[in-house]
């Protein structure tokens, strides 16, 4: 039986063979096996300017209230398309220096809603940036603190053609003489957020969610089968709600409002099925639109469309997926030659 109290040399060396122990049962062996997992075909490592952005999403302690990792039960399929595996974590774990790995980022607390698929979900820069600057300027209900040390403010004679100004409605500015520009960190920690996208496994290996009961999947696939359409409501909320609001009237010198919009209500739907897949940067005072081509089928496109030409007191012809796909293609066909 070992005295601790009277041969501490029994203690030292005692301590120094759990900390060993520990050490290869922690850290050690959970590395070795690491390096088993290779990233997915699709799968892109970073670039620098991403790289950089992890750095900064470490720094700022976002992993504290947001996770990466979708759980296989079928309440996280909001969060991403499928459940995470090992590889998808397989370019985030890079080397910081000799000495250090840079952090998990797979979290435990979910304060904000799950980041793993955020670039697909959210893919505007401005409207990142201007929840970074004032996350209630676009989620009204929000917790997330505001990051202003991610921004300067500068006089509007004195905004360069490099620089990028965040939509900032005139009434979160102390100054509407002056206007806020994002810094390199904030362009760095949106360019990682828009990097953020789940990758396609190969086929017939892509893990399944698990149901909450056999008796709920049964009834949810009759429910699909029955139904013949999309929900365009539903869409239009976790697609669009984020910049243009739920209430349709987006958000003043931000995101431009849908109710009552000329597009929106114009009979004619090409032209907004064009912003819609192409994205659009032309409305002074707003931040720019992204494409959702690569996100959005024809199908949804159609529902979202008459869906939004048919609220807030829009009242427009409805869409239909032929319309959509005729659009699609006049663009493909002009980008071909």
């Amino acid at each position: 039986m070992l005295d601790f109290n009277t041969n501490h040399k029994a203690l030292v060396l005692t301590a120094f063979i759990v900390f060993v122990v520990l050490s290869f049962g922690v850290a050690i062996f959970p590395a070795n096996e690491m390096q088993k997992y290779q990233p997915l075909p699709e799968q892109e490592d970073l670039t620098e300017q991403e790289f950089k952005g992890l750095k900064i999403y470490n720094a700022e302690g976002c992993v504290a209230c947001h996770t990466q990792q979708v759980r296989n039960i079928e309440m996280d399929q909001v969060w991403g398309k499928r459940p995470s595996v090992p590889e998808d974590y397989h370019f985030s774990k890079k080397r910081l220096d000799i000495w250090r790995q840079s952090a998990s980022v797979l979290g435990s607390e979910r304060t904000g809603p799950d980041l793993t698929d955020i670039g697909r979900r959210q893919p505007s820069e401005s409207w990142h940036l201007l929840h970074l600057y004032n996350p209630r300027a676009v989620v009204k209900e929000s917790i997330m603190p505001n990051f202003p040390w991610l921004f300067k403010e500068v006089d509007s004679n004195r905004v360069k053609d490099s620089d990028v100004v965040v939509a900032v409605p005139n009434e979160l500015l102390d100054d509407k003489s002056k206007k806020v520009v994002a810094t390199d960190e904030a362009i760095q920690l949106v360019a990682y957020l828009q990097s953020l996208q789940q990758a396609q496994m190969p086929e017939n290996s892509e893990p399944e969610f698990i149901p909450f009961s056999k008796k709920n999947k049964k009834s949810n696939d009759q429910t699909t089968e029955a139904s013949s359409g999309l929900d365009g409501e539903k869409l239009f909320t976790s697609t669009c709600a984020t910049c243009h609001q739920s209430t349709g009237q987006g958000v003043p010198g931000a995101f431009p409002p849908l109710a009552g919009s000329e597009i929106v209500n114009n009979k004619d739907a090409k032209k907004m099925i064009r912003i819609i897949l192409e994205g659009y940067d032309e409305m002074e005072g707003y931040g720019a639109m992204p494409g959702f081509a690569e996100q959005l089928s024809d199908a949804e496109i159609a529902a979202i469309m008459t869906y939004e030409r048919s609220h807030w007191g829009n009242d427009a012809p409805k869409v239909t997926e032929e319309d959509v796909r005729k659009v699609r293609e006049e663009l493909e066909n002009t980008k071909a030659q």
